[in-house]
């Protein structure tokens, strides 16, 4: 029986640790992602961890979660050795984790992926779905999420999807809840839900462990904070006592003074009009016109539910139209396919890096070259040197951090992951850049390198529309807005001229 709302948990003295993970190191080929780490989390408190992509943040949690094997060092938890071996046995033992890429069974409903493995029976054998939905209902009640357990969780939207595999660690009754970029697909208000879950976690004695990039959050919902840099323990400091730029000292060994690049980008003639373009399948866009210009940056706001990244898709070819056209250069084109896309030199980056954007199990290379594989073959056959060639351009030209080009991508951080996409992307050489959340789970100094890069290919006169989440990073880098409202265009507003708040109310439009 489910015990959620009637925990009773011991209390550690407050001078005590809840988890010890000291001398963490772990190495790979080529790469020493851990060296001496270390992490100290009391009970009943939100601690935050925070680094560069590539610090080791996630390799330290995924450690801790039994997903790999440090090579030296020492976890306590509860003042007891441990050494998982495995997620379950981690989760037996009260520590979850909400990772930032889901891996979750698309084609089964919600409550299938929350008790997979553990499902409750009658009679021994027979799994009784009664007591699941109940007891899926339970957790959701509690924790006041509206989702239907019997809905496939692959319909659902990332944020419901996020939400539900945060129920699903919480239904393990943790001791220790790790939540890695827990907010990255959330809209604001989704956001503060989130925060009213982990405090009325932390209030039961639940210790948290939060990693984010972004740094109002952090100094709003942490009380310790901890630094991470090329895999070493950088500083602890209580939350009330730091500022963003000393966050950002701690994070990169400097100042970054700004935030976002100078714009250097003068936006041209149009080049791109879309008009009336109406999605086949509802709900989804409908009747929406906008144009592009060479040399713009064409940012795309709106809220979770506004259908930004169906706008996109609807544009690359990958969903399906059921009314509209689309104008290149003042000629009609049909875009009916992601290939024909390519052809006509679109390229587009998706909004799920894991699921959509790359071949985890395979390499760098590959993942560089496979939008363009026919460049590289001669004779008809793959030429391993042109690979490597391509390949190498992109680790060179977007500082990718990587051992080298054969390395495995899974093996990189989320922000070189995210380089590799991109520079898949422009070994096709494309005209227009349709970029949903390129940002979406990287660190402060990444982000300012894809702004720059952004800029830099708008300064070339290539036009990019920009899907994000964030509204600082729209205002920041774009020279116009389309606000999307439940499907519809809500209006278009230069950048310079407009606000926060117009955006939000542009976003709430057609609700």
């Amino acid at each position: 029986m489910l015990l959620l709302l009637h925990i009773e948990v011991y209390r550690m003295p407050e001078d005590t640790f809840l988890l010890e993970m000291n001398n963490i190191c772990k190495g790979f080929p080529g790469v020493k992602a851990l060296d001496n780490a270390q992490l100290k989390v009391r009970r009943g408190t939100v601690h935050a961890l925070m680094g560069e992509n590539g610090a080791g943040k996630s390799t330290l949690m995924r450690c801790l979660f039994g997903i790999y094997i440090e090579d030296s060092g020492e976890i306590l938890l509860e003042g007891r050795k441990v050494n998982f071996t495995s997620p379950r046995q981690a989760l037996e033992n009260g520590v979850a984790m909400v990772h930032q890429e889901l891996n979750q069974v698309l084609m089964r409903n919600v409550m299938d992926n929350l008790w997979l493995g553990r499902y409750p029976r009658k009679w021994g054998i027979i799994i009784d779905q009664k007591k699941m939905y109940a007891d899926t209902k339970k957790i959701f009640a509690d924790l006041n999420m509206d989702i239907n357990p019997k809905m496939k969780i692959g319909k659902l939207p990332v944020a419901q999807r996020q939400m539900a595999e945060i129920a699903k660690a919480v239904s393990f009754e943790a001791k220790l809840l790790v939540l890695d970029e827990p907010t990255s697909s959330l809209t604001e208000k989704e956001v503060q839900h989130l925060f009213d879950i982990i405090r009325k976690l932390r209030a039961r004695g639940c210790s948290i462990v939060y990693i984010s990039h972004k740094m109002e959050e952090i100094l709003e919902i942490s009380d310790e904070v901890t630094v991470m840099r090329d895999g070493r323990w950088v500083a602890t400091t209580k939350a009330e006592e730091l500022t963003t730029g000393l966050i950002i000292r701690q994070m990169v060994g400097r100042d970054l003074t700004q935030r976002f690049p100078k714009k250097t980008n003068k936006p041209g003639k149009v080049i791109f009009e879309a008009r009336n373009l109406t999605a086949m399948y509802q709900p989804s866009i409908k009747d929406v016109s906008f144009d592009l210009r060479a040399g713009e940056v064409l940012g795309v706001a709106g809220l979770l539910a506004s259908r930004r990244t169906e706008l996109l898709e609807n544009v690359f070819g990958i969903a399906h139209r059921a009314g509209g056209e689309l104008i290149l250069r003042g000629k009609p084109i049909t875009n009916a396919s992601s290939r024909k896309s390519i052809k006509n030199g679109f390229a587009m980056l998706t909004e799920e890096r894991r699921a959509t954007g790359i071949f985890s199990i395979l390499s760098v290379s590959f993942n560089a070259t496979i939008a363009n594989i026919k460049k590289y073959t001669k004779w008809g056959v793959l030429s391993k040197k042109k690979i490597a060639e391509g390949a190498n351009w992109v680790i060179d030209s977007l500082k990718v951090k990587t051992p080298s080009h054969k390395a495995l991508i899974k093996s990189l951080s989320g922000g070189n992951q995210q380089k590799v996409i991109l520079g898949k992307w422009l070994l096709t050489k494309p005209e227009i850049l349709l970029l949903d959340e390129p940002t979406r789970g990287i660190d402060v100094g990444a982000k300012y390198e894809i702004y720059q890069l952004i800029i830099n290919l708008a300064s070339e006169g290539k036009a990019i529309i920009v899907v994000s989440s964030e509204m600082p990073e729209l205002l920041g880098i774009t020279d116009r807005m389309l606000v999307m409202s439940n499907g519809r265009l809500a209006g278009i507003v230069n950048t310079a001229d407009t606000t926060q708040e117009e955006i939000m109310t542009l976003s709430a439009k057609y609700l």
